[in-house]
């Protein structure tokens, strides 16, 4: 068992549970599935950034990304529908508590002027999103090998109701919250 998942079990579902005063142990708010998606622009024009974004994505998340492909036609774009322009992961289970382990614990801190990230980036129904500017904060990426900086975008995914509930698990697992 990861070690996230261990301090949400023996430390976070307790706390969260006295906090919030519920009744039930199912109600306390748990992460479900975190999206990894790296959307490439010119990935049209250029195929080889494409396997490049997907190569790192898998390297990233230890899991192989699907291809996202057009919805419809943008001309002003020179977009047609079905041409890939993307590449997404979605983690479950074990290797989604390890993905926001490395997160947190390793990648985070690596960005350059770090101060925390935004408290003000979630959904309205307990969701978080965050976005980020360079690969290369993983240290699965070596900068030498890389085709393009390239960012991405991760959505965390909880069963929490409100904003407040997903914000508090979310810091209690470790979340670096820059003050409001």
């Amino acid at each position: 068992m990861s070690s996230l998942k261990e301090k949400y079990i023996k430390e976070v579902r307790p706390a969260l549970m006295e906090h919030f005063s519920y009744k039930n142990i199912m109600q306390v708010p748990r992460l479900e599935k975190v999206v990894i998606n790296m959307g490439i622009g010119e990935g049209k024009d250029n195929p080889k950034l494409l396997e490049a974004a997907v190569k790192e994505l898998s390297l990233i998340t230890g899991q192989k990304p699907v291809i996202t492909k057009a919805r419809k036609s943008v001309a002003s774009f020179k977009l047609r529908e079905g041409m890939s322009i993307g590449c997404k992961v979605t983690l479950r289970g074990e290797m989604m508590y390890d993905f926001v382990n490395k997160l947190i614990n390793v990648a985070l801190p690596r960005v350059r002027d770090f101060r925390g990230v935004s408290p003000k980036s979630f959904d309205g129904r307990g969701n978080y999103s965050l976005g980020l500017k360079e690969q290369i904060i993983f240290p699965e990426i070596e900068y030498d090998k890389i085709e393009k900086i390239q960012g991405m975008d991760i959505t965390i995914v909880t069963t929490a109701k409100t904003d407040e509930e997903a914000k508090e698990l979310l810091s209690r697992m470790g979340m670096p919250f820059r003050a409001a």
